[in-house]
């Protein structure tokens, strides 16, 4: 079990109830203390409270899209440190160009595996 991921709070933003739970489990199993939220408006919601580590977040989402909940997370003062890696199940070009101007740290491209999940989180966490 790697250190790094002890008592780490990581926030996983998707619709999908299987990819939230997946996270998770994964997560969990590390170590991590994990927030789930089903949209960008509850994430949102959440965030002030949760004050997460690291976010993931799908860009496909209903209400509030992975896009503008990155760009929110980003321009705001207290959050825009917090990396912010995009899920997403398009490999496209044109989407991770976009998820770098709205200023996401990474991209994923679901289904993610464990060792992508522990990647991202290892690259933009400093120990």
């Amino acid at each position: 079990m790697d250190d790094k991921f002890q008592n780490l709070k990581v926030m996983v933003i998707d619709d999908s109830k299987t990819i939230r739970r997946t996270a998770e489990t994964l997560l969990q199993r590390e170590g991590c203390e994990v927030v789930t939220a089903v949209d960008g408006f509850e994430a949102l919601s959440k965030i002030a409270e949760a004050n997460p580590d690291i976010v993931f977040v799908d860009i496909m989402m209903p209400r509030l899209d992975g896009y503008q909940t990155c760009a929110l997370i980003k321009n705001s003062q207290n959050y825009q440190n917090i990396p912010v890696i995009m899920l997403s199940s398009k490999d496209g070009l044109f989407d991770q160009a976009k998820g770098r101007v709205v200023g996401s740290d990474e991209y994923l491209t679901k289904p993610f595996s464990k060792d992508e999940l522990l990647n991202a989180i290892r690259n933009h966490i400093s120990a």
